[in-house]
């Protein structure tokens, strides 16, 4: 099985894979920043250097790529900064970042006759929103153009036996025409948080200073602290983790995050990193793996490892449609008809 994977990042799709013990071969990584492509030579023992996408060619089975969200969120379109001569989301030569999305449809052009068999692209459900939709159509219409049928649905982590909630998009394109059948991924039951810490909150006394909270500005946004009143309009807070953690992003020190954990002396306290990649569905070795080549200060957290996880796409959601479809059963029976957007 050759896969070729496009925005790289960290490499999650090579670990669903090799997870299920699936006999693969990766034809090539392509991956622009460099602390991802340091992290994921760490990880697979490879010598990968920096490349854009534009312009690449080569022949995978299955073809990954989730190109840059951030163009794509909500927030992006929020701020007053960005109403005001923004060029939009994912927009064909928009020149954003999240445009890079179509650089796959070129590549799979010059391909020529011989195809993937399967395209799986992966991002923020903000892709579905009023301002990023029509390049999202764009996609989905050019894909069909190519000879793929395309099904996408908004998948969460929670639903894979993992306790973080994060939704993301998914759109996978079949060559030939089956259209994949979301109803057929596995559910598993969620894990207990407390698989996936370091430290419990019994733990109060061992947790490095550099994780415990305590900036007034964030302290004074604790849910328990500044609940929302009846009526009250949204407001940024920081959310309590109990069951499960909320999206982790690249950054936990700042509202909202991905949620806090307290502690038994009345303090609260940050995800530490390697919990982080833990709820993304990274193991220890794979950390300890990455974070020699991304070594901390004495002190201090690690953006880097934060940044790195955040970026990611959760192991076991793409564990799930690898394996629907390597079983080759797929496809949906009663209705042949092309899912697509509003």
């Amino acid at each position: 099985m050759k896969t070729l994977e496009l925005f790289g990042g960290i490499g999650a799709p090579r670990k669903a894979l090799l997870n299920l013990g699936v006999d693969i071969k990766v034809i090539d990584y392509v991956e622009i920043k460099e602390s991802r492509v340091r992290a994921y030579n760490a990880l697979y023992d490879h010598l990968h250097k920096t490349q854009s996408v534009v312009g690449w060619n080569l022949k995978p089975d299955i073809l990954v790529h989730g190109s840059p969200c951030q163009d794509n969120s909500q927030a992006q379109f929020s701020s007053h900064t960005n109403k005001k001569n923004k060029k939009r989301g994912a927009e064909k030569d928009s020149g954003t970042r999240s445009s890079l999305m179509h650089e796959t449809v070129k590549i799979i052009k010059q391909m020529g006759e011989w195809k993937p068999k399967f395209v799986i692209w992966e991002n923020v459900t903000g892709v579905l929103a009023g301002n990023t939709i029509n390049a999202f159509n764009t996609y989905l219409h050019d894909m069909s153009n190519l000879g793929y049928t395309n099904s996408f649905d908004v998948v969460n982590s929670l639903d894979f036996g993992i306790p973080h909630s994060r939704e993301r998009v998914f759109c996978i394109s079949v060559l030939n025409g089956d259209v994949f059948d979301f109803s057929k991924l596995k559910k598993k039951e969620m894990q207990p948080i407390s698989d996936f810490l370091e430290y419990t909150a019994a733990d109060y006394d061992k947790v490095p200073d550099e994780y415990i909270i305590n900036i007034p500005s964030m302290l004074n946004r604790i849910e328990e602290f500044n609940p929302i009143k009846p009526g009250e309009k949204y407001r940024r807070r920081l959310n309590i983790i109990t069951e499960h953690c909320w999206t982790i992003t690249e950054r936990q020190d700042r509202c909202p995050n991905s949620g806090i954990l307290r502690m038994n002396n009345g303090q609260y306290r940050y995800l530490t990193e390697r919990e982080c990649w833990r709820l993304l569905g990274f193991d220890d070795k794979d950390y300890n793996n990455v974070a020699k080549k991304f070594p901390k200060q004495p002190g201090k957290r690690s953006a880097t490892m934060y940044a790195l996880a955040g970026n990611s796409i959760v192991v076991s959601v793409l564990e799930a449609i690898f394996e629907v479809l390597l079983s080759g059963d797929y496809a949906v029976k009663d209705d042949m008809t092309e899912k697509t957007s509003n």
